[in-house]
């Protein structure tokens, strides 16, 4: 019983231990008109709600969830952002560098 029970606790390990494919980034503060500006530069879609905003795109000029970032009133922008990029601004944040897949 045991020799059956094993993989499965490993299997579960690795899992809720495994790489992260993608990563959050603290950015500058934004209002929502700078936000909503570099959103539609980078072809995503915008939103806002009670908690916040934010824009999301596919990394590649539409809209997506690939590439994200949310703000919230007063304080620092959150992007998510796909591998091990770490972008210094919005814009750069919404879309993918040239010559990246």
């Amino acid at each position: 019983m045991r020799i059956f029970i094993a993989p499965f606790i490993l299997l579960g390990a690795l899992a809720t231990s495994g790489l992260s494919f993608a990563s959050d980034i603290n950015l500058e503060k934004q209002t929502p008109e700078q936000l909503k500006s570099a959103c539609d530069q980078a072809g995503g879609k915008f939103s806002q709600d009670t908690r916040g905003y934010g824009c999301g795109t596919n990394c590649a000029g539409g809209p997506g969830t690939s590439c994200t970032v949310f703000c919230q009133p007063d304080k620092k922008c959150v992007a998510q952002v796909m591998g091990a990029r770490h972008p210094r601004h919005i814009l750069d944040a919404l879309k993918k560098p040239a010559g990246r897949r």
